[in-house]
């Protein structure tokens, strides 16, 4: 038996306004959080939002949304690198 796998667009929305204030959509996880910045895991890789005075005003993980505000520097994303790839890449390294 085969089974076909298609790509999925997965959803992901980030909205700031002012630089004060955010919406972030497609929330996976929040992983950690402090005045200086939030880093969330997200349907389109990792979320690191950098600044001063930041809170995380409403999480919502049931629907994948945060609220945030404060003072907004810079955004930044990073790929998700899965636990088995960063093994399979450990072990491949390790054994060549």
């Amino acid at each position: 038996m085969i089974v076909e796998q298609t790509a999925v667009s997965k959803n992901h929305k980030l909205v700031l306004n002012n630089r004060k204030n955010g919406l972030v959509t497609g929330v996976l996880d929040v992983l950690s959080f402090n005045l200086n910045e939030i880093l969330l895991e997200t349907e389109q890789g990792m979320l690191m939002v950098k600044g001063t005075d930041l809170h995380v005003n409403r999480v919502n993980l049931e629907k994948g949304e945060i609220d945030l505000s404060g003072n907004i520097d810079s955004v930044a994303y990073s790929e998700i690198h899965t636990p088995g790839k960063q093994a399979e890449s450990l072990f491949g390294k390790l054994f060549r």
